[in-house]
């Protein structure tokens, strides 16, 4: 009985070790929910467009860099010296081909406001108003009463100061050489384009006239312009030149 239990089990145990259990090579499923992806990476954070700075040597062309326009001008040069209105000029008697109308001398004398830094009203009416009586409204450039040789531009200058402005003008200075001696040559060098002719006045202000005698013209004042007549210019103040002045004063306020 022991022996046939005995085979029984050995059979049995033979049998269970003859069929082992075969497992799957696949994982089982997971119960679990799959967990969600992974957010996608962020965009790239954009670069700052570069800024284009204007180049330091970018500047309004010189034709547009004053303040004051030509047609304001024109109309301030009418009201100071009416008979300059007329166009083309009238050439007076003695001075043919000097004279200029309104609408010709405006530029120039724009210019020479701008390359000499005039920019205080009370100057700029001051500088008008004797140009517009030193040249009879612009009939003259140079001197015809007496006549006096060399004297002349916009603001009839005397022959020395002619030389000083001349030499001032780097094209002009360039070509001076023995003319330098001769007057009428310097003068007529300076009459060869009208910025020369009508910057001769802004040139000797701002050259000529001591400090305190600017300072006073820019008052505005009567006084301020008297001492300019009398200690800068060098001549006296009449009922004629203040009539221009006072015009001009008046005329300037809409440049």
């Amino acid at each position: 009985m022991r022996f046939i239990t005995t085979t029984i089990f050995l059979l049995v145990a033979s049998c269970a070790s003859a069929q082992p259990i075969e497992c799957s090579k696949d994982p089982a499923p997971s119960t679990q929910p799959a967990p969600p992806p992974p957010p996608p990476p962020p965009p790239p954070t954009p670069k700052p467009a570069a800024v284009s700075c204007p180049s330091s040597s970018s500047s309004p062309s010189s034709s547009s860099s004053s303040a004051i326009s030509k047609d304001n001008m024109v109309k301030v040069l009418k009201e100071i010296a009416p008979t300059s209105a007329k166009e083309p000029c009238v050439s007076a008697e003695k001075a043919e081909g000097q004279c200029r109308s309104a609408s010709q001398a405006a530029e120039p004398l724009i210019n020479s406001f701008e390359k000499y830094k005039i920019t205080s009203k009370p100057e700029m009416a001051a500088i008008l108003g004797l140009i517009a009586f030193e040249t009879g409204e612009f009939k003259y450039q140079k001197n015809v009463f007496p006549g006096r040789p060399g004297q002349g531009t916009r603001n009839m200058q005397m022959p020395k100061f002619n030389a000083l402005y001349a030499q001032s003008i780097p094209e002009v200075a360039a070509k001076l050489g023995p003319k330098m001696s001769n007057v009428d040559a310097v003068l007529d060098m300076l009459l060869s384009k009208d910025d020369y002719d009508f910057g001769s006045a802004a040139w000797f202000l701002t050259t000529q006239c001591t400090p305190p005698v600017r300072t006073a013209l820019q008052s505005g004042s009567e006084e301020g312009w008297s001492k300019y007549m009398t200690e800068c210019i060098g001549t006296t103040v009449t009922d004629e030149r203040k009539k221009y002045w006072t015009k001009a004063q008046e005329s300037v306020k809409s440049l």
